[in-house]
């Protein structure tokens, strides 16, 4: 979702661009996402755990936007090891190849709210601790740890972005484990009821993916981001329920309900959360443009329109 609403973007301003993407499916690998801009691209199909494919992909770059990853949390806590690989080792695996290329660009790293955990008071700053209640939180902090080392030891300039909950059009729509509002979105262009896990009155901060692309694209060009960890997210708690019933309002005919939480959830439920973006706004005139209803109301759109290049389960892959 959000490097193929980069890749459109940069390609509108005019940048030579190449994706790298292993196109796994369940992470939101889907060519309909590039097919617009795939002649104005470089493709290349692969793995950021392959150092023999990194290494070409960062010579002569400026930019790199650092969005690979293993993406659900709750797979996370029962699947360590893969988050491991994909989220740590993977990480080294791109700043080596940066590193080793000698080009020294800029790298963006798609950091996430799970770093904070369990949270102690709102709205969160980057000064919040670190209560990490999932491996995914934890890997996604170690990824930071690791582009602030290389831009210390290297003198390769990073920053690190901890988007809140993103959503909106080329999400993948399989699985409810990445992306509750584009999942709520698929239930009820489906005709199926939204549920609702206890009252529903625990807040997010839910942020566009246009708005997150344009986060991105701003602490890319700001020298005062260099070497930073910022928040990215509407900077407004909304509830859960109000979200929902958000989207049943805009899909008429949808039904929302309420259930007890299931056993385990409550390990990684971290209560109310609302991003402070203060900071990023300072230093790089960052601001979200879309209101939440703005935002839903593109998004059943777009998957009105294109429903059958994600509903189904067979993807077809862009080629090398």
């Amino acid at each position: 979702m959000l490097g193929s609403t980069l890749a459109h973007r940069l390609v509108e301003l005019g940048a030579r661009v190449q994706v790298l993407d292993a196109m796994a499916p369940d992470y939101g690998g889907n060519a309909f996402n590039l097919s617009e801009i795939r002649s104005k691209i470089q493709f290349v199909q692969g793995d950021i755990r392959d150092a023999d494919v990194l290494l070409p992909c960062a010579e002569g770059t400026d930019y790199v936007f650092n969005l690979a990853a293993q993406v659900s949390y709750t797979d996370s806590n029962v699947d360590m090891l893969t988050d491991l690989d994909i989220n740590c080792r993977g990480q080294i695996s791109v700043l080596e190849a940066i590193r080793r290329s000698g080009s020294k660009p800029k790298v963006i790293f798609a950091s996430s709210r799970f770093v904070y955990g369990r949270i102690e008071r709102n709205p969160v700053d980057e000064k919040h601790p670190l209560n990490c209640l999932s491996i995914y939180g934890i890997h996604k902090l170690t990824g930071e740890k690791y582009h602030r080392f290389y831009y210390e030891r290297y003198g390769i300039p990073t920053v690190s972005l901890r988007i809140a909950n993103p959503y909106g059009p080329r999400q993948q729509m399989k699985h409810s484990k990445y992306g509750i509002v584009n999942w709520f979105v698929r239930q009820a262009l489906d005709g199926k009821p939204l549920t609702v896990y206890g009252s529903g009155s625990q807040k997010r901060d839910y942020i566009y993916v246009e708005d997150i692309a344009d986060a991105f694209l701003r602490a890319a060009v700001s020298p005062a981001t260099d070497g930073q960890v910022y928040n990215v997210g509407s900077g407004q708690g909304v509830p859960f329920r109000e979200m929902a019933e958000l989207i049943a309002g805009i899909v008429p005919g949808t039904a929302v309900v309420e259930t007890e939480w299931n056993p385990g959830h409550y390990f990684v439920e971290t209560g109310d959360y609302i991003s402070d973006i203060s900071r990023i706004q300072k230093d790089t005139g960052w601001a979200p443009t879309l209101s939440l209803r703005e935002g839903i109301e593109r998004t059943v759109e777009y998957y009105r329109r294109h429903r059958t290049r994600y509903w189904t389960s067979e993807q077809s892959l862009v080629s090398p």
